[in-house]
C-alpha cells in the first residue's frame, strides 16, 4: 500500500455514476460486478452523445470537417489508451471489439502463422476461457501442445517447473490478475523466463489495466490484451497491443476496407499499422469514450486507485472472515499487497446461484458461477462461486452491505 496516495473522494465520485443512484426494490443499489463490467460516468456518457450529436461520421474516409473530427477523436483515443498502458507507439495498439477477440486475433493470425505440430503453447490453470479457447481450437486444428502452469494451495502459480513447460514451447498466455482469485502474477519474470527460451509472451490483462497502474513496456511483453468495459468505459472495444516488428509480420486477421491499401484483380496490399488489423467501420463512438474514461481514471490517479482497493479489499476480508470464520470459504490471496479486488467466497451447502438470488433481494450485486475459468473452478473443487468486486466507487458502507445480506442469507438457508 502506498502510504502517500492521497485517498478517493469515493462520495463525490459516486455521484459520477447515475446508475448508482437508482434504488431496486426500496433500496440503493450496492453494485459489486465491477470485475464483469464497471459502471460508467457521466463524462463518459457525455463524450459519447457528443460524438453521435455534433461530430458523428466515419472515420479516416471523408474530407469534410464532421469526418476530420470524428477521426481526430477517434486517434485521439488510441493514443490516449497508449499512454495508459505504457505502450511505445499508437502503432502497436489496434482496436478490437474486446480482449477476447484480441487473444483470437493472436491465435488466428500470429498462431496459424507461426505454429505447427508438435509446438508448444504453456497456459496456467488460472486463466479465463478467453485465454484458453482459442488455443485449444487451434490444437485441434494443428495438433500442437498446450502445457498448463499449476496453482499453489495458497492460490499463486507454481513456478517451480516452469523452465521444463517452456522447453520448446513458441508462447506463453498468461493473466496478468485471476478473475476469480484476485491473484496479481508478476509479470516481467515470466517475461523474462519466455524470451530465454524463445518463446513470446501474450498477457490477458483485462483485470490488471483498470486498476493498476501499467507499463507494457516495463513487462517486456510481446502481446497485451484487454477491454473498455472493465475501465469505466463502453463495451465493444478493447485493445491488443503488440510488438510492431511482429504486428508487421503477421498476416491480416480479417478483409474489407480500412485494412486495405490497394486492391487488384490478382491481389491487394496491406495498410500500415495498426489499421492493417481494423478491417471495416470501427467501434468510433465507443473508442471515444473509451478516452473519456481514460481521462477520468488520469485525473483520479492509478496510484489512488490501487490504494483505494487495497484498502477496501483488506476490510472486506476482514469483515467475512469476522463474522462467518470457518462458514466461509474465501479463494484467493490473503495479502492485499498481491491480489486485486475480486473476492470469490462459497458457504457449505449454499449454492453460489441461491445465495446471489437472495442478495439481489436487498440490492446487493455480485456474480455467481464459473466465471467463464471451469477448469480453475476443478482446480478449486467446486462447482461456482458467488465473487464481489469492487472499484472506484464502492465504500466500506457497501462491504457492510454485503455483510448483512449474507447474513441474512444465511439464516434463510441454515432454517
Amino acid at each position: 500500500m502506498n502510504l502517500d496516495a492521497m485517498p478517493l473522494d469515493v462520495e463525490r465520485i459516486r455521484r459520477d455514476f447515475p446508475a448508482l443512484a437508482r434504488e431496486i426494490r426500496g433500496q440503493r443499489v450496492v453494485y459489486l460486478d465491477s470485475a464483469a463490467s464497471s459502471q460508467k460516468p457521466e463524462s463518459v456518457l457525455r463524450a459519447m452523445d457528443d460524438a453521435y450529436r455534433c461530430y458523428y461520421a466515419n472515420v479516416h474516409r471523408g474530407v469534410y470537417q464532421m469526418a476530420e473530427e470524428s477521426t481526430a477523436a477517434f486517434e485521439a483515443a488510441r493514443a490516449k489508451v497508449t499512454r495508459f498502458v505504457g505502450a511505445r507507439s499508437s502503432r502497436e495498439l489496434v482496436f478490437v471489439r474486446n480482449a477476447t477477440e484480441a487473444i483470437n486475433l493472436v491465435a488466428y493470425s500470429w498462431g496459424r502463422a507461426n505454429l505447427q505440430a508438435g509446438d508448444a503453447v504453456v497456459l496456467s490453470h488460472m486463466e479465463h476461457h478467453a485465454n484458453i479457447g482459442p488455443w485449444q481450437m487451434l490444437a485441434e486444428e494443428r495438433d500442437i501442445e498446450l502445457r498448463w502452469i499449476p496453482m499453489t494451495d495458497d492460490f499463486r502459480l507454481d513456478l517451480s517447473t516452469l523452465d521444463e513447460l517452456l522447453r520448446g514451447a513458441r508462447l506463453l498466455a498468461v493473466t496478468a490478475m485471476s478473475n476469480v482469485l484476485g491473484t496479481i502474477n508478476d509479470i516481467r519474470p515470466l517475461a523474462d523466463a519466455a524470451h530465454a527460451h524463445d518463446a513470446l509472451l501474450l498477457v490477458d490483462a483485462c483485470q490488471y489495466v483498470p486498476h493498476v497502474a501499467t507499463d507494457i513496456v516495463e513487462w517486456d511483453a510481446d502481446f497485451v490484451a484487454f477491454s473498455a468495459h472493465k475501465m469505466l468505459g463502453p463495451s465493444g472495444i478493447g485493445a491488443l497491443c503488440a510488438r510492431e516488428e511482429i504486428l508487421d509480420a503477421m498476416p491480416p486477421f480479417l478483409g474489407g476496407g480500412e485494412m486495405i491499401r490497394d486492391v487488384r484483380l490478382d491481389g491487394f496490399t496491406t495498410n500500415e499499422l495498426p489499421w492493417k488489423f481494423e478491417a471495416g467501420t470501427p467501434a468510433i463512438v465507443e473508442a471515444i469514450g473509451w478516452g473519456a474514461a481514460i481521462d477520468y481514471l488520469a485525473a483520479l490517479g492509478m496510484t489512488e486507485v490501487r490504494d483505494h482497493e487495497e484498502r477496501l479489499t483488506r476490510y472486506a476480508l476482514d469483515a467475512l472472515t469476522e463474522r462467518f470464520g470457518d462458514a466461509i470459504h474465501i479463494y484467493g490471496p490473503r495479502d492485499v499487497s498481491i491480489r486485486g479486488g475480486a473476492i470469490s467466497f462459497l458457504f457449505d451447502d449454499i449454492h453460489a446461484h441461491d445465495i446471489s438470488q437472495v442478495l439481489d433481494q436487498r440490492g446487493v450485486c455480485v456474480r455467481a458461477g464459473h466465471h467463464c475459468a471451469k477448469p480453475l473452478m476443478r482446480r478449486l473443487g467446486v462447482p461456482a462461486t458467488s465473487r464481489a468486486s469492487f472499484y472506484v466507487y464502492n465504500t466500506e458502507a457497501e462491504v457492510d452491505a454485503l455483510v448483512a445480506a449474507l447474513v441474512a442469507a444465511e439464516a434463510f438457508f441454515r432454517i
